[in-house]
């Protein structure tokens, strides 16, 4: 089994619902929350062992705050590590990176204890390997397919 599911398992339902709301927040934050972003939270709920009848609450869109509070359960350093890394992979799927996103990846770090600096150099890691994948298209050329 992968470590890090397996890490995800060893948590409380709570804590990876907590985990997966702070995704649904975020998938929301430009206004919409397509069925594209609804499926991909459903699968990793299910991945994440959520029950069946718990799902409409991880898709509930909640306040920041709420989510915020909801967070501070996840006791797990690599896994509020990797849930930075994994908002801020969503955060630039669309290429445009807001201030209330980089507000929010910024705020969930915080509750979960995670340093400002170690959350920018995160995201810096995040965006260098967007760069890389777009320059491996150019060099093998593979731009297009």
């Amino acid at each position: 089994m992968d470590p890090y599911l397996e890490e995800m398992l060893k948590m409380d339902e709570e804590s990876r619902i907590a985990y997966l709301k702070a995704f649904t927040r975020l998938a929301c934050a430009d206004g919409k929350f397509d069925e594209n972003e609804k499926l991909f939270i459903k699968n990793l709920a299910k991945t994440y062992q959520i029950s069946e009848n718990r799902i409409d609450e991880v898709l509930s869109s909640e306040t920041d705050d709420e989510i915020i509070d909801a967070v501070k359960k996840i006791d797990s350093r690599k896994i509020a590590l990797g849930l930075i890394k994994e908002l801020c992979i969503l955060a630039h799927a669309d290429d445009v990176l807001t201030d209330n996103e980089t507000l929010f990846i910024g705020r969930v770090g915080q509750a979960m204890g995670v340093e400002l600096d170690k959350i920018e150099q995160i995201s810096n890691w995040v965006i260098d390997k967007i760069i890389l994948a777009e320059e491996a298209k150019i060099i093998f050329e593979e731009a297009g397919k």
